[in-house]
């Protein structure tokens, strides 16, 4: 099985003293050794790299240097396997807000849903705190089984 792996599990990956470092760390040793394929999305990519080079004293940011987000990127990079941006993913993402009446911070979320549903329906999002996964596989649903969203977030 393909797993696609949020960011907030990157982040807590690579961060010794987060109280969910151990369990991460043990999910992601299982989930390799039994031949599970972990991916994560260039968009999560990016949210990494942002959290670690803001300021310790701004909201949540780790403070890192530029060289240490490098090193700890290229760690991701052997870990996960990076999916693709193609060209699909756009009309993918624009499908998915403008049918289920997205807004709000939850359009970077259906960017994610977009690359899942563009690189294969197999994958999952694994351990996610920022996305509500009922919401995200609703989304995933074929169309003529997918409930029509209403809720605005923000």
């Amino acid at each position: 099985m393909r797993y696609l792996v949020d960011t907030n599990v990157l982040l807590r990956l690579l961060q010794r003293n987060d109280p969910n470092y151990s369990t991460i760390r043990q999910a992601v040793r299982i989930l390799t050794a039994r031949g599970d394929e972990l991916c994560c999305a260039p968009q999560n990519v990016v949210e990494f790299w942002n959290v670690c080079t803001r300021p310790s004293t701004s909201r949540g940011g780790f403070g890192l240097t530029l060289a240490e987000t490098d090193r700890r990127v290229r760690l991701i990079e052997r870990i996960f396997t990076i999916l693709e941006e193609t060209p699909a993913v756009y009309p993918e993402w624009r499908r998915l807000v403008v049918d289920n009446s997205v807004s709000g911070v939850q359009v970077h979320d259906a960017r994610i849903v977009s690359m899942m549903n563009i690189h294969g329906r197999q994958q999952r999002i694994f351990n996610s705190k920022s996305m509500n996964s009922v919401w995200m596989n609703t989304l995933r649903e074929p169309a003529h089984h997918r409930p029509r969203l209403n809720k605005k977030h923000d």
